[in-house]
């Protein structure tokens, strides 16, 4: 590891960054006469980087040598391949994600349900608790839209995903899902991320509206510290200026992630665009950049939807995004999980 020292440091301070060194196990040298940049040669540890960073002395960690996070790709290190019920993120596996922003009704996630199910979707997604930006808009059926989506993935075999807001819910809302959805208002809350972490279930990390990539990798680090390995990364957009899009669809954040960790990574477009004219193109712009997969909002009758209406798809418009991400992966050697083999219609 290699640490930059600030200049001029007191004694008190510089004794501190050693006696850390020493204690962690690390043989310590100095590369210049200035004494600003400290070589630590062991074996390291995950959490290492962080001890020294939160050091007053420390400008910055240069190189973390084999201090390596867990969301990190070790050179030739292959994708890890999450599996929640029948999807597959990772590696050649793309899998598509769809349903209602929320749980309104048996009928209608019923029939979401079938007709996702039908043009491609392994996993059917709806909010039984939503968080929203006003306290007096709808805020989901809570543990009557959990009962629903039991049901329906009972009626259907689909498996489920759905957020979780509180870590007192994550053991009612883990018997339900198949995958437990962080969201964007979530991804900074701690104690919800160590306990999804603890919780046996594949998970589904959303990038917050004003995070940076180095935070969203770190929010998936606090899981995979809990001995979680099945981490989903989800780029939904991040806030800009431009009211054209809901948010900024960060395609090349899409492209960067898939070289330097190892976890899958999808795209939600719906979030992005905010419009459902413009989700289709998104979502191919989002599996070129490489993504294991989409996450899209899908309503049977968006004039009765009771959040985010504006920016759900058709499922006939469903069913073409399928056979565009099926097509564009194959450009890479890639497949929608269940059409290895299958013939791609033209």
């Amino acid at each position: 590891m290699l640490l930059r020292l600030r200049r001029a440091l007191p004694p008190p301070q510089l004794e501190a960054i050693l006696a850390l060194a020493r204690d962690l196990g690390y043989r310590t040298s100095f590369v210049d006469e200035s004494k600003e940049f400290l070589r630590l040669n062991g074996a390291g540890a995950a959490h290492h980087p962080s001890r020294f960073e939160d050091l007053v002395g420390v400008a910055a960690v240069l190189d973390r040598g084999g201090a390596r996070e867990l969301h990190e790709r070790l050179s030739g290190q292959p994708d890890t391949i999450v599996q929640a019920h029948q999807a597959r993120f990772g590696g050649p596996h793309l899998s598509l994600i769809a349903g209602p922003c929320a749980v309104e009704d048996w009928e209608h996630l019923l029939a979401i349900a079938k007709a996702v199910q039908s043009g491609g979707a392994q996993l059917l997604r709806g909010g039984a608790y939503k968080p929203r930006t006003s306290p007096y808009s709808f805020q989901g059926l809570g543990e009557e839209g959990l009962a629903l989506l039991e049901r329906v993935r009972s009626a259907t075999g689909i498996g489920i995903v759905t957020e979780v807001l509180d870590p007192r819910d994550v053991e009612r809302v883990a018997r339900v899902a198949d995958m437990l959805q962080i969201g964007a208002r979530s991804m900074q809350n701690t104690p919800l991320l160590k306990e999804v972490g603890q919780a046996g279930k594949p998970v589904l990390l959303k990038r917050s509206f004003g995070a940076t990539v180095r935070e969203f990798l770190l929010a998936a680090e606090y899981i995979l510290a809990e001995g979680n390995s099945q981490v989903v990364l989800c780029e939904r957009g991040v806030r800009g200026f431009d009211s054209v899009t809901r948010n900024l669809l960060d395609v090349g954040a899409v492209a960067h992630l898939k070289k330097v960790t190892h976890l899958p990574v999808i795209v939600d477009p719906s979030h992005a665009a905010g419009r459902a004219d413009l989700v289709r193109s998104l979502a191919r712009a989002g599996i070129g950049a490489g993504a294991d997969g989409l996450m899209l909002e899908v309503h049977i009758d968006v004039s009765e939807v009771h959040s985010d209406g504006a920016q759900a798809i058709t499922p006939e418009v469903f069913g073409a995004i399928a056979q565009d991400a099926d097509h564009i992966a194959a450009l890479d050697g890639r497949h929608l999980t269940g059409t290895v083999g299958a013939p791609r219609s033209r």
